[in-house]
C-alpha cells in the first residue's frame, strides 16, 4: 500500500534526526485508498527504534481515510537509561 519515495540515509541519531529522515519519504500508492478508508490497517515493523518510520506511514494511512492503524513489531531496541 505504501511506497517509498525518497532514500533515506541509515537511520541514526536522535529521535528528531530519525523524524525528520523519513518525513516525506513515503506515499500512499495509487488505487490503495478506496480499500483503507474506515478500516484498521495493521503495519508490521521488523525492528522497532525509535517508531519514526512506523509514525511516518501511520500519518499517512490516517490522512488517508484509515480508521485506525496498529503496529505489530518483531523486536524493540532498548537502551540503557
Amino acid at each position: 500500500m505504501l511506497s517509498r519515495e525518497k532514500h533515506t540515509p541509515p537511520q541514526n541519531g536522535n529521535h528528531g534526526h530519525r523524524r525528520r529522515n523519513v518525513a516525506g519519504a513515503f506515499r500512499l500508492r495509487p488505487g490503495y485508498m478506496h480499500i483503507i478508508t474506515g478500516r484498521t490497517i495493521i503495519l508490521i515493523d521488523d525492528v522497532y527504534t525509535t517508531g519514526a518510520t512506523v509514525r511516518a506511514c501511520a500519518k499517512i494511512l490516517k490522512r488517508a481515510g484509515a480508521g485506525r492503524v496498529e503496529i505489530l513489531t518483531v523486536a524493540r531496541v532498548c537502551r540503557p537509561s
